[in-house]
């Protein structure tokens, strides 16, 4: 193989993976938050479910990407295993239509493609056309790439070395582990399907020699899934089990049919001329008769994967860890789907955080009531997560709202972050309450019968604050509306008894370090409401 073929098979397979993934940023960009919608109100309805997977795959070109964006849902919460089942199921029949584009040939309109997408690209200054242009010109250039490397290649027909080469493919093993490995390296089975295409347009591989190839990539192509799993919850890599499952019992079947039945040949004389449709009309149908066969049994393959994965006692970690989100790595690519798999999983992270700090409250006052640190470890730790959340959630929003555009979501994860900012300092509030049981153990400081009262009276109303945020749901104008009032009630109790503890140091019915003590519980006590309030005004803004 000489150099000059090297090259060109190589600057083909550029403008082939640039265009595609010019092509799917452009869909992505264009109807990307409508997808997201859709996904995020799926029921649990197995043909709605194929459908949505295949809807969404043929317009992005990807079930990588479908299949990374279902494994953020279910790791956030927002979808389940069992629903899961059915969007991978789909997302298989969606990606072979780039293999029922690329056998259409329309390579000799591939430039003039390319130049009106670049040219809308290029002049038009609104945005939502100039995503249209994206995808026109990405699809160009998708086909010069193929033109570039099926040109490239031509030489080799006359290739004895190359030609026995591609003939071992016809060997089952060897064929589907090629697939599986190529498409696992370059992470996608559009591209290596329309490689794969090239390969036949050239007459370099027909469809007996391809098909186990083709197979193959079917597997390869959920590497992508498995390592978008990494760090994610049991649930999450449940998901990409089942995209593997499927993919490899469909291979089976499909494997055993081809070398059992003249399957290979009905598809071949489906299209006799045109070996590019013959690789993706194979294709299509291993993806819908997989998807049908396996359709029924859609509930056991959860189960499966399951029963692989199972359950641990004791799942929850000792270690201080995220559940919900994923900390989005330095330089990662912003995928679709990110925005929504975060407004829900930072969600669900603040939830935890905001338990923590109620727990923390709660076990402060009650300290003080009791007159003793022997609280203090169990609060000091909380306190560590909850500065730790703060710090996690806080860097992950800072990385999401680089890349957000939408003004919505936007808003949403800015209340986010301010949100997290005054569960922090409502935590710190409780953990300076708390503290000052270890001045009360050291110097031997009590509270009067009165000041114990006011304390339990700060307790109650601080935790009622804090569960009027309703587990951080949205809130209403009327239930902003409670929370204020509450937040004036505290106002005026810490006025009402501060006055009262001067009153107390007035007739020596309180000790002078008490009297310090119980003065900075009171600041404590009047900031853990503003904190609150706060906290009820940002969810009041935030609109899913």
């Amino acid at each position: 193989m000489s150099i000059s073929i090297v090259l060109g098979l190589l600057g083909g397979l550029a403008l082939f993976l640039y265009g595609m993934q010019m092509m799917s940023s452009g869909l992505e960009a264009a109807a990307g938050n409508r997808m997201k919608g859709i996904l995020e109100k799926l029921t649990s309805n197995p043909i709605l479910g194929v459908i949505v997977g295949a809807g969404i795959t043929a317009v992005i070109q990807s079930s990588s990407a479908t299949t990374v964006m279902v494994v953020g849902f279910v790791n956030s919460g927002m979808l389940s295993l069992q629903q899961a089942v059915w969007i991978i199921m789909g997302a298989n029949i969606g990606t072979t239509i780039t293999g029922q584009l690329i056998a259409l040939d329309v390579g000799a309109i591939a430039p003039l493609l390319a130049f009106a997408g670049v040219a809308v690209v290029t002049f038009s200054k609104k945005q939502t056309v100039q995503h249209y242009g994206q995808i026109v010109a990405g699809l160009g250039i998708l086909f010069l790439g193929m033109e570039m490397m099926s040109s490239a290649m031509s030489p080799l027909r006359d290739s004895e070395t190359f030609i026995s080469l591609m003939t071992q493919f016809g060997n089952p093993v060897i064929g589907i582990l090629v697939g599986a490995v190529f498409t696992a390296i370059i992470q996608s089975s559009s591209a290596s399907v329309g490689i794969l295409q090239t390969l036949a347009i050239g007459g370099l591989i027909d469809l007996p020699n391809a098909v186990f190839v083709l197979f193959g990539q079917n597997i390869g192509t959920c590497i992508t899934a498995v390592l978008a799993s990494i760090g994610t919850s049991r649930n999450a890599k449940r998901t990409t089990i089942i995209h593997l499952t499927f993919n490899i019992i469909g291979t089976i079947i499909f494997t055993i049919v081809c070398i059992l039945t003249p399957l290979t040949t009905v598809v071949q004389n489906f299209t006799p001329d045109n070996p590019a449709a013959q690789i993706a009309n194979m294709h299509t149908l291993f993806n819908v008769v997989t998807t049908l066969l396996l359709l029924p049994f859609g509930r056991k393959l959860a189960k499966l994967a399951v029963r692989i994965l199972p359950e641990r006692e004791g799942e929850e970690p000792d270690t201080q860890g995220l559940m919900y989100i994923k900390p989005l790595e330095a330089g990662a690519e912003y995928q679709m789907g990110n925005a929504a798999i975060a407004f829900n999983g930072i969600w669900n992270e603040l939830r935890r955080m905001e338990k923590m700090t109620r727990e923390n409250v709660e076990e402060s006052f009650t300290a003080v009531m009791e007159g003793s640190s022997a609280r203090f470890s169990k609060v000091e730790e909380n306190e560590e997560y909850i500065d730790y959340l703060n710090k996690e959630i806080s860097k992950y929003i800072s990385r999401i709202l680089v890349h957000e555009t939408n003004r919505k979501d936007s808003s949403n994860f800015s209340s986010f972050f301010r949100i997290c900012s005054n569960l922090e300092r409502i935590g710190d509030h409780a953990m300076n309450i708390c503290e000052y049981t270890q001045m009360m153990d050291e110097k031997k400081i009590t509270f009067s019968r009165e000041a114990k009262k006011e304390i339990e009276n700060m307790r109650s109303i601080s935790l009622s604050a804090i569960d009027h945020l309703n587990n951080l749901d949205a809130l209403s104008e009327e239930a902003l509306s409670e929370i204020s009032g509450i937040e004036q009630q505290i106002d005026q109790m810490t006025e009402e008894y501060r006055q009262n503890q001067m009153e107390r140091m007035r007739m020596e019915t309180c000790e002078g370090e008490a009297g310090i003590l119980y003065s900075e519980m009171l600041t404590d006590f009047e900031r853990i409401g503003d904190h609150v309030l706060n906290i009820g005004q940002e969810l009041a803004t935030i609109r899913a």
